[in-house]
């Protein structure tokens, strides 16, 4: 391949991964770019994980050998069978130099763990390169050739080189974009989700509830007396009651299987649950008014419940089971229960979640008067 093959071959790397959406699919771009790249027939992405001492395999890509999975759950190498991984995986381009890809072919004369792969797998030699990020070994690109092939050089080595600072660039760059997609949907006080992630879930679990009628459940939250701690003892005080609750969110939550649990804004904060009927998700709401009551400085929570388990009506948006939970938040509220209130078992929370266009923006029940609610039919 000429040096317009070899351009070509980077700018599709770096465009493959830039396309992919998911880990894997950004981890099947690598080891497919490099392998193409480099003429190959299999290119496999694996990466060091330095408190197990070994190179766990993420992708296997292109001519996959009988048993090889293109995302292995357990292939891994403990680096004392490969002395070579230790040697690039501690840095020893620290002292001078830097990083070098190498090659190795099934027919060398010493059987190391590399030939006895490629005899046991029915390849002819590979190119291994380090993947550095950070100035730190973050794993290794490996591409092998089949027999036929032309076997691999020292310029196959040096192409692989750059094609593994491709991969350590957009590596780079994924942990990037995954942090700010974290910042963008995690409460930074309290480390929940925040606003934007409930919404995305809820309307994935509504898609999910019209397709295969899983119940949805949320639980809204307001927590009592916040206002009270912030004007006595101080915002920093107060913002330690918001992170306790958000523990006591938490934990709770965890007793739900795939719970999310998130900090609306302010005081409010809510579970979404997609699975777990509803009598298990207002025991645990339960639960959750029980530890938030015993809390130092606060005064416990407001919770309400709405479930697609329980008798709510038809639901036909994501907005509708906000404020079936929001009202059954407000009911919990003015009647200062100790308890949760849920929707569908509680006579007025499904008609003032229904009620006239003034009464339905979230956050605006607590502001309603009772008057504002419908006749009995």
């Amino acid at each position: 391949m000429g040096e317009d093959g070899r351009l070509r071959a980077v700018v599709a790397l770096a465009q493959g991964m830039a396309a992919a959406h998911t880990p894997r699919e950004f981890w099947r771009a690598a080891a497919l770019g490099a392998c193409r790249g480099l003429d190959g027939s299999f290119g496999a992405l694996s990466v060091w994980e330095r408190d197990h001492g070994r190179l766990r395999v993420l992708v296997n890509a292109g001519e996959r050998a009988e048993g090889e999975e293109e995302f292995p759950d357990a292939e891994t190498y403990p680096v004392h069978q490969f002395p070579e991984i230790t040697e690039f995986l501690h840095e020893r381009w620290a002292v001078g130099g830097g990083p070098s890809a190498w090659v190795e072919s099934a027919d060398a004369p010493v059987a190391t763990g590399r030939v006895q792969g490629l005899r046991r797998r029915g390849r002819a030699c590979c190119v291994v390169a380090p993947v550095v990020l950070h100035g730190r070994a973050w794993g290794e690109l490996y591409v092998a050739r089949r027999p036929g092939q032309k076997p691999f050089l020292r310029p196959d080595a040096e192409f692989a080189n750059v094609l593994a600072a491709v991969v350590a660039a957009g590596i780079a760059q994924a942990e990037r974009l995954e942090e700010v997609r974290k910042l963008a949907f995690t409460d930074p006080l309290t480390g929940l989700a925040n606003r934007r992630a409930v919404d995305a879930r809820l309307d994935e679990a509504i898609e999910r509830y019209r397709a295969d009628g899983a119940v949805v459940s949320l639980v809204v939250c307001d927590l009592n007396g916040l206002k009270r701690v912030n004007d006595t003892h101080g915002h920093a005080v107060g913002d330690r009651l918001l992170e306790r609750f958000g523990s006591v969110l938490s934990r709770c939550g965890a007793r739900l299987p795939g719970a999310l649990a998130a900090r609306l804004g302010g005081d409010e904060f809510c579970l979404l649950t997609v699975g777990p009927p509803a009598d298990e998700v207002v025991a645990v709401a339960e639960e959750l008014c029980v530890r938030a009551a015993e809390l130092e400085l606060g005064e416990g929570v407001a919770c309400g419940v709405a479930s697609t388990g329980d008798p709510i009506g038809p639901l036909r948006s994501a907005r509708r089971l906000f404020r079936l939970a929001d009202a059954a938040q407000y009911q919990a509220k003015a009647a200062r229960s100790a308890k949760p209130v849920v929707a569908g078992r509680d006579g007025t929370v499904v008609r003032l979640a229904d009620a006239p266009p003034g009464a339905r923006d979230r956050r605006r029940f607590r502001d309603a008067p009772p008057t504002e609610l419908p006749p009995e039919p």
